[in-house]
């Protein structure tokens, strides 16, 4: 069932795959997701040095011994990452499916395609994604509007961006932003997709790294309950509304500088809110799909949920 080209071309069973989230993507949710036949993802960001990302990676080879692929967030960062190293890393150690974000990719492009891996690029904007075509990745996934973390600066929501990209590129494209469930899988698919992308709703599963208090608050939040801040440094994010989260926007609508914001905004913030579960000390990456999460089940759960959904989808369509 619902056979495309991230089923053929991956080697999974079904076509969605776990988004790459900062601190939450490591090892055992990824291999959970790949275990139940989506394609986990480890975000290398989460990790200081290439050791530790290459521990990491053969930590899910132990839990899994299905295709996931890594992430590299290639956005600017006050941390100084050699991406060379971490790439390298993740090449010796055989990982078949890099995806790449932030920044183009071009500088290592050859690189990668020399090495015989798959290269998918995510990107908000459809002349990003020709950019990331004419530059020979494989795929390309669209994050709209909805979507938790960085969605992009146009506010251009994922019923109208996916098909825009699939009618401008000859590459498959996958769709991200606001997914969580089998009709999103569904819709997606219909729009022209080859899968989806979901990183909100893996963010309520058992397996992820979150403090139980963040996943509660996402079971009590509804799709308004999110907001953008980072706007005026051009960097988009898609939070949770909390108190926190508003004083930054205020900050921001005051006229703060990027000086002033990075204390409340840093990544070092938000890893010690997901793991403390202090959950207004920190800006908290949420998409609109929290208003469809009730539950907090197994990664296996999720999954068979969403194409099991996505079947009764297609069978009503069907129906005379």
């Amino acid at each position: 069932m619902f056979k495309t080209w991230l089923t053929e071309t991956l080697g999974i069973k079904y076509p969605i795959i776990q988004g790459a989230m900062l601190w939450l993507s490591r090892a055992e949710l990824a291999a959970a997701v790949s275990n139940a036949g989506g394609l986990g993802i480890i975000a290398a960001a989460s990790f200081h040095t290439a050791a530790e990302f290459r521990e990491e990676i053969r930590r899910a080879k132990a839990l899994t011994g299905r295709p996931f692929a890594v992430n590299f967030t290639l956005m600017p960062t006050r941390r100084r990452i050699s991406w060379e190293e971490y790439i390298a890393a993740a090449l010796e150690e055989g990982v078949k499916v890099i995806e790449t974000s932030g920044r183009s990719p071009e500088p290592y492009i050859g690189w990668l395609k020399e090495a015989g891996v798959t290269v998918m690029h995510k990107v908000a904007r459809v002349r990003d994604a020709r950019t990331a075509e004419r530059l020979g990745v494989d795929a390309v996934t669209i994050t709209g509007f909805e979507a938790g973390g960085h969605p992009g600066m146009e506010d251009v929501t994922s019923l109208a961006l996916i098909p825009r990209a699939v009618d401008s590129v000859r590459i498959p494209v996958i769709a991200a932003g606001g997914f969580a469930d089998g009709r999103g899988l569904a819709a997606a698919l219909a729009l022209g997709a080859q899968g989806v992308l979901m990183g909100t709703r893996f963010m309520a599963s058992q397996e992820c790294p979150l403090h139980p208090a963040i996943k509660e608050l996402m079971l009590r939040s509804s799709e308004t309950d999110t907001v953008l801040v980072e706007r005026s440094i051009k960097n988009a994010a898609r939070v949770l509304k909390t108190g926190f989260a508003l004083r930054v926007l205020e900050m921001e609508q005051n006229g703060a500088t990027l000086d002033e914001l990075f204390p409340l905004i840093s990544g070092a913030r938000i890893k010690r809110a997901y793991e403390s579960g202090a959950v207004d000390d920190a800006v908290l990456y949420c998409g609109q799909a929290v208003g469809q999460i009730t539950d907090i089940p197994t990664v296996k759960e999720i999954i068979d949920r969403t194409v099991h959904e996505a079947g009764e989808a297609a069978r009503r369509l069907c129906r005379p």
